[in-house]
């Protein structure tokens, strides 16, 4: 335990002083005075030391008079039984206080009772109506979550068939693509075709250009011989004449 760090004799000269100042002597005014210590354990020293020199300073008390002993005694005996009439009537006034305040608290409890009663005759109503309300919307639930699942497995369905319609319009689309390639190769082969064609024309055409050209030139050649022919056969016919 720590030992106290101020005699009894330093606190009990400090409470002197204060108490001689005219002050009360407070735990926190012998803390001030000493310059220290626990308040509570100043102000329980000198406490002590009040009631030590209290204890000292008593003296015997001399005896009554037998008259004023009785005199005490018959006071003592009026002023008891008037203590006790007056706790009698004390007590009659409280126990019918008593009565009063019960019965007023047993009819505010009646009251409250009753408003109760009432209050849970409500409560049970709302909680009927708030159960039937809870079974339709159960069974609206279960009317939605019904459409719901007729609503997924009809998705599923279509989920399904669009798949199957993905599959053969690809299918379709790489028919289309295929035919569309075989006709490009089909036009391509069309156009060489056409270009062999014209270019076979324009031969032909070359070629009978040349040919008039051959004919032509074969045809003056004719006519020349024509003419010459005539001219000698007309020599010819004169010559004869004059023979």
């Amino acid at each position: 335990m720590r030992p106290a760090e101020y005699t009894t004799e330093e606190i009990i000269a400090a409470g002197e002083t204060i108490q001689a100042a005219g002050r009360n002597v407070t735990g926190f005014a012998l803390r001030q005075k000493v310059g220290g210590g626990n308040p509570s354990r100043l102000r329980q020293v000198w406490e002590e030391h009040l009631a030590s020199k209290q204890t000292a300073e008593v003296e015997p008390v001399a005896d009554l008079p037998v008259e004023v002993a009785e005199t005490v005694a018959a006071v003592t005996k009026a002023l008891t039984e008037r203590i006790a009439a007056l706790a009698v009537e004390l007590n009659d006034k409280a126990v019918k206080a008593a009565e009063r305040r019960v019965a007023e608290v047993v009819r505010a409890a009646g009251e409250q009772r009753a408003q109760a009663e009432r209050e849970l005759a409500d409560a049970a109503q709302t909680v009927d109506d708030l159960e039937e309300v809870l079974d339709q919307v159960k069974a609206e639930r279960e009317a939605i979550q019904a459409q719901l699942a007729e609503k997924l497995a009809e998705s599923q369905r279509q989920a399904v068939e669009i798949a199957q319609l993905k599959e053969r319009l690809a299918a379709v689309e790489h028919a289309h693509q295929e035919h569309r390639k075989e006709a490009a190769k089909e036009a391509q082969r069309c156009a060489d075709k056409v270009l062999a064609a014209e270019k076979a024309r324009d031969e032909f055409a070359a070629e009978a250009r040349t040919a008039r050209e051959r004919a032509a030139h074969v045809a003056g050649q004719l006519e020349a011989l024509q003419a010459q022919n005539a001219k000698l056969l007309e020599a010819l016919g004169g010559g004869a004449g004059g023979a």
